[in-house]
Parts: C-alpha cells; sequence; structure tokens
C-alpha cells in the first residue's frame, strides 16, 4: 500500500505538503532561536548548550537534539525525492514547453524549483560553516555558537549567501505553504484568502527574523 501511494502523484504531493510543514515547524523554531543572539553571548550560548539537554536525564546528553536532526534529515529527503520526481513526471507528460506563460503564475512559482536547489546548497553550506566549522572564517571555537556567528556575519561572502539563502526561502515558503494546505485539503474558495495571507505572513516573518541576525553583526548591534 505504501509503494502504490507512494507512485501515486497524489501520493508524492502528499510527502512533500507533509515534510514541507514539518521543516516549516522547525524553522519558526530555529528562527525563534537565532534572535536570542540579540541578548548577548551568555544567552545565546546558554540557549545552545540547553538544546544539546533537552530531556536529560531521561534523554543522554544530545540524544534528543539527534532525534530532531534525524527527522530534519528524512523530511528534507522525503522533500526533495518528491519535488525532484513530481517535477520529471511534469516534464514527462508536457515535453514541449507552452508557447505563452500563464500569466497568472507568480514569481515564487516560477521560481520554485531554484529555490529549492539554492536552498538546498545552503543547507550543506549552513551545516559545514556553524555545525562542523569546516568551512568557517575566523577559527570555528566549538561551544561557542555566538562567536562562531559574528565570525560568519563579519565577512561579505557569509552575509551574501545567508541572505540569498534567506531570500529563497521567504519565497519558497510563500508558494509551498499554500500548495501544502491544497494539497491536504485544507483549500477552499472561503478560506483561500486567508491561506495566502497567511502564507505571505509566515514568508514575511521567516525571512526578516533570519535576515535580522546578519543585519545586526554588520550594524554593530550584535559584536
Amino acid at each position: 500500500m505504501a509503494r502504490t501511494v507512494w507512485d501515486s502523484t497524489v501520493g508524492k504531493k502528499t510527502v512533500m505538503a507533509v515534510s514541507g510543514l514539518i521543516m516549516l515547524a522547525y524553522l519558526v523554531v530555529h528562527m525563534i532561536g537565532n534572535l536570542k543572539i540579540y541578548f548577548g553571548a551568555g544567552e545565546f550560548n546558554h540557549y545552545a548548550h540547553w538544546l544539546r539537554t533537552i530531556g536529560e536525564p531521561f534523554m543522554h546528553y544530545e540524544w534528543t537534539l539527534w532525534l530532531v536532526r534525524i527527522v530534519l534529515v528524512v523530511a528534507v529527503v522525503a522533500h526533495a525525492t518528491s519535488a525532484y520526481q513530481l517535477s520529471r513526471r511534469d516534464i514527462r507528460a508536457r515535453p514541449s514547453k507552452y508557447v505563452h506563460k500563464k500569466p497568472r503564475a507568480s514569481y515564487a512559482t516560477r521560481t520554485m524549483r531554484w529555490g529549492g536547489i539554492i536552498l538546498g546548497l545552503f543547507i550543506v553550506w549552513h551545516i559545514l560553516d556553524l555545525t562542523t566549522g569546516t568551512v568557517h572564517s575566523g577559527g570555528f571555537q566549538e561551544g561557542h555558537p555566538y562567536q562562531n556567528v559574528v565570525d560568519t556575519f563579519s565577512t561579505w561572502y557569509g552575509n551574501v549567501i545567508y541572505i540569498v539563502a534567506m531570500l529563497a526561502l521567504g519565497l519558497h515558503i510563500r508558494h509551498g505553504f499554500w500548495s501544502a494546505a491544497q494539497t491536504l485539503g485544507a483549500g477552499s474558495r472561503t478560506r483561500d484568502r486567508a491561506l495566502k495571507a497567511t502564507a505571505d505572513i509566515l514568508a514575511l516573518l521567516l525571512t526578516v527574523g533570519f535576515i535580522a541576525v546578519p543585519v545586526g553583526v554588520m550594524t554593530g548591534l550584535v559584536s
């Protein structure tokens, strides 16, 4: 039954919608946590340490964090795989491009695929920069996330990569949230306007919230 559902277009769209909503929930929590950087190094570093001790003593050190990471990896892989396969299926069904583009298609809709690729590459860079420290500038300091964040956003390329990715994220959420609602049957003539407004607000808040961190470093509010 699982294979039958996965092989269907509706099944893939459902997987894409559910995995997208899981990632969206994580992004909201992640953004709120990121904004703690405005309260100083002590509170931000304490928050980062707390993430590793959630559930203690029942859960061992970092076990909860690793469970969250595993869920996110599964969600990202499921989302990317279903999106790619749906795209290939769409291309096979329509091998030649339309003569005229749909005038009502939004910019976010037309750039969903490129936005997804940008975000995928950004996730890899973000992990290598602030989790493993592999590509980090200024010398990665284990256990000092505040200083690591300041180091990253003290470079022009760190700011450019992050801000471009967050703009792509905003566009992705703006279209993806509404699309997920339609797939899961939440959309209707009476609710479409509210869902689109919610998508716009979520996209704006997340984009501004995430970009506020590099802006804080660049303007000296965070140093």
